[in-house]
C-alpha cells in the first residue's frame, strides 16, 4: 500500500485527532501517541482483540506495543472481560476497602518475596513518586540518584534526563519544574558503576536513594551488564541509601517476578504498574515491612487516593496473575520463543538490506535500535538515526504492524502473537528495510 493509499485509508482518523486537537494539547492525553517523532496521522483504535488492533477506518495492525507492555494476555482476554464485568455489577468504585486488594496483595507477594507489604495506587508515576517520599523519610537524606534515559513517571523530580516521550520529543527536562527540586535529582549513565560511586563519594551521608529500571524500557530496551545490579544492590547497602527498582514494564513479564527474578536481586522498594490491574489504571508501590510501615496512618508519611484499590483494577489484576502464575511453565518459555523468533527475524531482514540496526532484548520486550554499535546506554542509544526509524515505523504501519511510536520506546510481544504473526510480521519488515534503505 502507498503512503497515499494509507492516509486515505485513514480518513476517519485524520478527522478524529483533527476534532481532538480542539480539546487537547496536540490532540492528545499523553505525547508520544501524536506520533510527531515518526510522522503520519495516528490511527485513532476503536477495538482490539488477541494481538490485534483495530482502527477507526477498520484497517487492522498486529500490535506489539501492548498499551505500552500490560497486555501480555492479549487485549480482551475472556478471563478479564469476564472479571471486569462482573465486579462493574456490584459498582465501579467505592472509595472503601474490599477484600479484592488482599487477594491481589497476595498474589504479588507469592512472584515478588522482596514486598512484604505495598500500597495500591493509579499509576505508575504515583508508585515511583511514593516510593521516593518512603525513602526520603526512613533516611532522613535528600538526593536521588536516577539514571539517564530511564522514566519513573512525570513527577517533579523525575523528569531530570528521563526516557520515554521527553527523549522521543527531545525535552532536556520539562519546564514548570523548579531547579530547587531538579538539583536533588542526580542523573548518571546507566551501567556505569564506577559513576554511582563516585556520586556516593562526592555527597557523602547525602543520597537518599537509587532509582532505576532493572531492564531500561523508556530508552528503548536496554539490559543490565553482567553484575552491574549486584553492584548496585551492594554499593547502596554499604553507603545506607535505599535501592528502588521501578518495574513498571518488566513487572511479570520478564519473568513472572520481574526482574527481581531474572537477576535475583533484593531491592528495598518496588514499583509496579498497569500488568498489575490486566491493562486497567493501577499502580504499586512495595518492599521492607520496616520502610512500608513508615506510611499514615502507622507513620509520618502521608501518602492516599480515592480510586487506590479500584475493584475494577483489582479484579483484572486478580484474573491476569492467576492465569500467569497457573499457567508460568508454558506462558514464559512461549512468549521468550515468540520474542527471541520476531527480534531476531527482524533483524535479520535488516543485515539482508545492509541497514545498519542493533538488538536488544530481555525476555518479552526488546528494541530494534537504527544504530551500528552496541547500546549499553542512553548515549549510545540516542546516536541511532531516528529519521530511519521513523521511515521504518510508517512502513511496517502500511504493512500492518503497529510499533512504539518512538525509536526510545520498547516493543512488546505476548502469548497471544502467534506463528502466523510472526511470520507476517518479518515479511513486513523486509519491505520496511527497503524502505528505509531507499530514503
Amino acid at each position: 500500500m502507498s503512503s497515499q493509499e494509507t492516509q486515505s485509508a485513514r480518513t476517519h482518523s485524520r478527522q478524529l485527532q483533527e476534532r481532538a486537537e480542539r480539546f487537547f494539547p496536540g490532540g492528545v492525553n499523553s505525547p508520544v501517541r501524536a506520533f510527531r517523532a515518526v510522522g503520519g496521522t495516528p490511527p485513532f483504535i476503536e477495538r482490539a482483540e488477541g494481538a490485534w488492533l483495530e482502527d477507526a477506518d477498520g484497517n487492522r495492525y498486529i500490535d506489539y506495543f501492548g498499551s505500552w507492555g500490560p497486555m501480555i494476555l492479549g487485549h480482551a482476554f475472556p478471563p478479564v472481560v469476564e472479571a471486569i464485568e462482573r465486579a462493574a455489577r456490584n459498582s465501579a468504585s467505592f472509595g472503601a476497602s474490599t477484600a479484592a486488594e488482599a487477594d491481589l496483595a497476595e498474589r504479588i507477594v507469592a512472584c515478588y518475596p522482596a514486598i512484604e507489604k505495598m500500597r495500591f495506587v493509579s499509576s505508575g508515576t504515583e508508585a515511583t513518586m511514593s516510593a521516593i517520599r518512603v525513602a526520603r523519610a526512613a533516611t532522613g537524606r535528600k538526593i536521588v540518584i536516577k539514571f539517564e534515559g530511564c522514566y519513573h513517571g512525570h513527577a517533579d523530580g523525575l523528569l531530570v534526563k528521563a526516557g520515554s516521550g521527553v527523549a522521543t520529543l527531545g525535552i532536556p527536562g520539562s519546564a514548570g519544574v523548579p531547579e530547587e527540586i531538579a538539583a536533588l535529582t542526580h542523573a548518571l549513565p546507566y551501567n556505569d558503576l564506577g559513576a554511582v560511586e563516585a556520586a556516593f563519594d562526592a555527597h557523602p551521608g547525602k543520597i537518599a536513594a537509587v532509582i532505576l529500571e532493572p531492564v531500561v524500557g523508556n530508552a528503548g530496551c536496554i539490559p543490565p551488564m553482567p553484575g552491574y545490579l549486584r553492584g548496585l544492590r551492594e554499593l547502596t547497602r554499604r553507603e545506607g541509601a535505599l535501592l528502588i527498582v521501578d518495574e513498571v514494564m518488566t513487572g511479570f513479564r520478564v519473568a513472572l517476578g520481574g526482574a527481581c527474578e531474572l537477576y535475583r536481586l533484593d531491592p528495598d522498594l518496588v514499583t509496579l504498574g498497569k500488568i498489575v490491574g490486566g491493562g486497567l489504571p493501577v499502580g504499586v508501590f512495595g518492599g521492607k515491612r520496616r520502610l512500608m510501615d513508615l506510611l499514615a496512618p502507622l507513620g509520618p508519611v502521608y501518602q492516599a487516593g480515592t480510586l487506590s484499590g479500584n475493584p475494577l483494577a483489582m479484579a483484572a489484576g486478580i484474573a491476569t496473575l492467576a492465569y500467569l502464575q497457573e499457567h508460568k511453565t508454558e506462558v514464559y518459555p512461549q512468549i521468550e520463543a515468540t520474542s527471541k523468533a520476531v527480534f531476531e527475524g527482524v533483524a535479520a531482514e535488516a543485515a539482508k538490506a545492509g541497514v545498519p540496526l542493533t538488538t536488544n532484548r530481555a525476555g518479552a520486550m526488546g528494541t530494534w535500535f537504527f544504530h551500528a554499535g552496541p547500546v549499553t546506554n542512553y548515549d549510545e542509544a540516542a546516536q541511532s538515526d531516528t529519521a530511519a526509524f521513523g521511515r521504518f515505523h510508517r512502513a511496517m504501519l502500511e504493512q500492518g504492524v503497529w510499533l512504539p511510536p518512538s525509536q526510545f520506546e520498547a516493543a512488546f510481544v505476548g502469548t497471544a502473537h502467534s506463528d502466523a504473526e510472526v511470520r507476517n510480521t518479518i515479511e513486513a519488515a523486509r519491505a520496511a528495510f527497503e524502505a528505509v534503505r531507499r530514503g
